[in-house]
């Protein structure tokens, strides 16, 4: 992964829209459901927001529900696990650590 290598993750968004897109344990499933249902090889990011040398701004996402946008790179320090996040066999998303509500 280029991010291991270099030390900072970043994405598409943080060139396009100024921050990386990221979401509260609570949130995980139904944005990935929205965005993402279906898509294969996906990974969750657990990121210690006290680690990050970015800045973390809570905003709406458009949907009146707040969600944490990072403003800047995510330093590898900052990111305290990885875990692999595949869709079921139905293209849904579903994870026995995160409360769905």
């Amino acid at each position: 992964m280029r991010a291991q290598e270099d030390g900072l993750y970043q994405t598409g968004s943080l060139h396009d829209q100024g921050y990386i897109h990221c979401s509260y344990p609570h949130q995980v499933v139904e944005v990935a459901n929205s965005i993402y249902r279906g898509q294969l090889g996906l990974v969750l990011l657990h990121v210690d927001p006290d680690r990050l040398d970015s800045r973390v701004v809570e905003e709406d996402g458009g949907s009146s529900k707040l969600y944490p946008h990072v403003y800047g790179l995510i330093n590898v320090g900052a990111v305290v696990k990885v875990e692999r996040f595949e869709a079921g066999e139905d293209g849904f998303f579903t994870h026995p650590d995160v409360n769905d509500s």
